[in-house]
């Protein structure tokens, strides 16, 4: 009986296959010559009675830094002039170590001011409460 199973794999909406092989088969996927955004791998299997089956994975390709914006969301409704922080992180390794730009700097959470409001005034009310000039007698 003759194997004529094969594997056919394409990038995207491309007419002309990605590879041909026959299975099993392991591929290595170059990123690198893909640009980055939303893609789809196609796979396409015959088997050996001219079966067909498709299965499609669709994967995101991020080659180029990381790029991160505070200020503004998707889809946010904005009017009047908003400030926006942008950062961009790249994923090179290198032997030193860059303090300017590693990070985004982010607001302090509501929750953090509101305990620090709370713990403000439950101080200034054991002060107002327990305040007694006999207590504070100096030994000398």
């Amino acid at each position: 009986m003759e194997d004529n199973r094969i594997v056919t794999v394409f990038l995207d909406d491309d007419i002309k296959p990605f590879a041909s092989f026959a299975p099993p088969v392991k591929i290595v996927l170059d990123t690198t010559k893909i640009p980055d955004g939303k893609h789809t791998l196609k796979i396409v299997a015959k088997s050996s009675n001219n079966v067909e089956g498709i299965r499609e994975i669709p994967f995101i390709v991020r080659n180029g830094p990381e790029i991160s914006v505070v200020g503004l969301k998707a889809n946010e409704t904005v009017d009047n002039q908003i400030p926006i922080t942008i950062n961009a992180y790249g994923s090179e390794t290198s032997d030193f170590f860059v303090i300017r730009g590693s990070e985004t700097p982010k607001a302090i959470p509501a929750w953090v001011w509101a305990l620090l409001v709370m713990v403000f005034a439950f101080g200034l009310f054991y002060i107002i409460m327990y305040w007694d000039p006999e207590l504070y007698k100096s030994f000398f």
